[in-house]
């Protein structure tokens, strides 16, 4: 004789002296399991969505400050570059990059 229980679900402890009586007479076991469907809302059908778009969010806003610190990074290099390179000349037209901090 075999059980079949649906998946997800257990069945409940069945008796030894009823189980005996089903294996030595070949009878099937029949369980009535009466399940009752929650009432209220469903937290995580909905808490789902909201970390998703908050991770999204906390991502988007840990890129932006990082594009500013690298960008702050660059900007910092371009200036102690371009006072150590001094005024660059092409053509008799001289541009001085940076201004020196002794004005």
């Amino acid at each position: 004789m075999s059980q079949h229980t649906p998946p997800g679900q257990i069945a409940p402890h069945i008796p030894a002296d009823d189980w005996h009586r089903a294996q030595a007479t070949g009878q099937p076991v029949v369980i009535v399991v009466s399940t009752t469907a929650p009432t209220g809302v469903p937290w995580r059908r909905l808490l789902i969505p909201f970390a998703i778009a908050g991770a999204a969010v906390v991502g988007g806003w840990g890129l932006v400050a990082a594009l500013c610190f690298l960008l702050d990074a660059a900007a910092h290099t371009f200036t102690v570059i371009a006072a150590a390179a001094g005024p660059i000349g092409i053509g008799g037209i001289t541009l001085k990059l940076a201004r020196s901090k002794s004005t």
